[in-house]
């Protein structure tokens, strides 16, 4: 299902459903031994899916552990992303060679809680999630800008080692073509044929009551 908004160097893998025995690996089994039941099982299961989209690339089996602030490790000549919510789990991985960085996140199509809106958004955002309540009022706006910058966040952090708040960049939603773009509002890296990153582009959709958002940046040869 996310893989409708990936491009083809992508591989994607999601289930509906938990894997009832994941196989971890012992470090990872490690890092949710004093976890409650749902998490080992959502830990467990993105690391099934993001198994089964890296051996499509021919890459054997490892252990996906984390860093300090909680992001996956992936193995040598990779990229990848991870997410789960509610009946939803995927993950998404590609050759370093084509995808420089991506980020994927998937949540149920709800609105966020009372008062989340007012400390995630900047600039023209409120104003526009108004009019987009307004037009189209059977997408939940807010939950849909609230996964976008969670998805800039997982391709911003492997590139640059550096926490990006929701407030760090400016996000424009396309709601006719399921795109969106982000500006940032800090410094950027630079990166190899890209000079300085200004920000992303991404994609979103709605389905199954699942909003995933995607974003990738692609190698430049």
């Amino acid at each position: 299902m996310i893989g409708e908004i990936l491009p083809p160097a992508v591989v994607s893998v999601a289930t509906t459903d938990d894997v009832a025995a994941p196989d971890l690996f012992p470090e990872e089994a490690a890092l949710v031994e004093k976890a409650v039941p749902k998490r080992v099982r959502e830990f467990g299961t993105t690391r099934h899916c993001a198994r089964s989209a890296l051996a499509q690339l021919g890459v054997a089996r490892a252990p996906i552990l984390r860093d300090q602030r909680g992001a996956p490790g992936w193995p040598a000549g990779t990229v990848g992303s991870m997410t789960h919510c509610d009946g939803f789990r995927a993950a998404a991985v590609a050759r370093k060679s084509d995808i420089v960085t991506l980020g994927i996140d998937a949540e149920p199509h709800a609105r966020i809680p009372e008062g989340v809106l007012e400390t995630i958004t900047v600039g023209d955002e409120p104003a526009m999630i108004g009019k987009l309540v307004h037009t189209r009022p059977e997408v939940h706006w807010d939950r849909l800008l609230f996964s976008a910058k969670e998805s800039v966040y997982k391709a911003w952090y492997p590139i640059t080692g550096r926490w990006l708040d929701f407030t760090e960049a400016e996000f424009d939603i396309d709601p006719a073509n399921g795109g969106f773009t982000a500006r940032l509002l800090v410094p950027g890296p630079e990166l190899p044929g890209h000079g300085t990153l200004k920000g992303f582009t991404g994609r979103w959709a709605v389905r199954d009551g699942v909003i995933m958002t995607s974003v990738v940046l692609a190698a430049l040869r």
